[in-house]
């Protein structure tokens, strides 16, 4: 068994033959809602940091629809201002549902505040329903189409608020506002940073086994706002967000020819950042977004080089044989790079410096370890363990603490949330070899499938949208 786009012999079988971001702001009239979020004094409310889900599970969040000051029309797919608070409210409900942490309840079924009652919740009411936590918020609806969204969390049983905050946006991009209310929400019980309002760049898959068509594609962290980059012309393979959010990076093989192509996601053009000629792999961004990492196969070996993000210019070679050396995920202080290599006999993960020195293995717990990818706090590197089946692990950067994730048949190129706390990765069904985008929480109990309209597999996390 091999991983399916981490090995070298897969791609010399290739090569052979083969909307701007919304401005958010201050609500001016009334109810006010901050910019920024805005806390009470830190003397009260829950927060922490989640390294075990087992105190928060027990925490009932209340989660109502949002109102509104008139129900009127907007240029949303949601509907009236009305209907759209009832969807943005299901937003926040699914988004808090599916992080396994918290038990939202609602909008269904709970009672519907007033605009008034936005900001002056009966306390004795949620109290009576068994609410730990109460979510509530309005949307209005301006001439120019422009909607204002406002966002209140309560802790019931110390009858205060704990934070609020306030969003405009234009008419399509309304989501964007439920998952910053969730975000909002989950980082100040949490203590965790935010990650819900962010994109997931994938490669969907359709065709018969032998003979996939493999496309670029893109949609929103739960799955929704799909849609295709590339036309399926030439195979597109692991794509990767930049640091900034305004490109992706991902490898293409037009006309047999590897060619690694940054796609700007404004203009919707493609910049050619290295045509190498020799079966290349596993394009990356350096945490500066100045320079991208790649793999490639020459005189029997394969090695990781950089460039510079801007295209042209000569090459560093950062590793040198023997052997196949693959991937490279920076620190996210770009002081190192993690890579896989099998100059042991067996493909193993190493971490060198970002200029190639002190190559280092640090796996050495049985079986093979490859697809390795540094966690945006530092502090676990997430890789495909290969051991009979393939499953997705944890380690330290030092190579100690390793353990599964996930326990399934084929789980590989494990790709990090924003915060750090989620993995992702695709799944490969046996038999018939259709590939699903999952993820799993750092506890390895809260597993799910994220929805795609067709086969989907080699996930990236892009950032917090700014």
């Amino acid at each position: 068994m091999t991983l399916r786009f981490s090995t070298l012999a897969f791609l010399l079988a290739t090569a052979t033959g083969l909307t701007a971001a919304p401005a958010f702001a201050q609500d001016a009239p009334a109810p006010p809602v901050a910019e920024q979020p805005t806390n009470e004094a830190d003397d009260g409310g829950l927060t922490g940091s989640v390294s075990d889900e087992n105190e928060w599970q027990n925490i009932g969040i209340a989660i109502t629809t949002f109102a509104t000051d008139r129900d009127v029309p907007t240029q949303t797919n949601a509907g009236s201002t009305a209907q759209l608070g009832q969807a943005i409210s299901q937003v926040i409900a699914s988004d808090l549902k599916n992080n396994g942490l918290f038990k939202p309840t609602g909008p269904d079924g709970l009672p519907q505040p007033t605009l008034p009652e936005v900001q002056t919740p009966s306390y004795a009411t949620w109290s009576g329903r068994g609410a730990d936590m109460l979510v509530q918020g309005y949307v209005k609806a301006s001439a120019d189409g422009q909607l204002t969204v406002g966002c209140y969390l309560y802790d019931i049983s110390l009858t205060r608020q704990l934070v609020e905050a306030g969003w405009q946006f234009a008419a399509t991009d309304w989501r964007r506002a439920a998952h910053k209310c969730s975000d909002l929400v989950y980082s100040r019980l949490s203590g965790e940073s935010p990650f819900f309002d962010s994109k997931i760049a994938y490669i969907a898959e359709t065709g018969p086994k032998g003979r996939r068509m493999k496309r670029l594609a893109i949609m929103d962290s739960d799955g929704a706002n799909h849609r295709y980059l590339t036309s399926g012309q030439s195979m597109a393979l692991t794509p990767r967000y930049s640091p900034d959010y305004s490109k992706i990076l991902y490898l293409s093989y037009l006309n047999g020819q590897p060619s690694i192509y940054s796609y700007d996601l404004a203009t919707d053009r493609q910049t050619l950042i290295a045509r190498t000629g020799n079966p290349t792999l596993a394009p990356r961004w350096s945490p500066d977004g100045k320079w991208v990492l790649y793999s490639m196969a020459k005189g029997g070996t394969t090695d990781i080089y950089r460039i510079s993000s801007a295209g042209g210019g000569t090459p560093q070679q950062l590793t040198s044989g023997p052997g196949i050396n693959i991937g490279g995920s920076y620190s996210p202080d770009g002081r190192q790079i993690v890579f896989e290599s099998d100059r042991s006999g067996s493909q193993q993960v190493y971490v060198m410096n970002a200029d190639g020195s002190n190559q280092k293995r640090i796996s050495f717990f049985g079986g093979r370890a490859a697809t390795p990818e540094w966690s945006p706090r530092g502090d676990q590197i997430a890789f495909t363990h290969i051991a009979g089946d393939l499953r997705v692990a944890v380690m330290t950067p030092s190579g100690g603490g390793m353990r599964h994730l996930t326990n399934s048949w084929q789980d590989e190129a494990p790709t990090w949330s924003p915060n750090g706390r989620i993995v992702q990765f695709f799944r490969t069904a046996k038999g018939s070899g259709q590939a699903s985008i999952w993820q799993v929480d750092l506890t390895g109990r809260n597993e799910r499938r994220l929805p795609t309209p067709v086969g989907a597999s080699d996930p990236a996390w892009g950032p917090v949208r700014p």
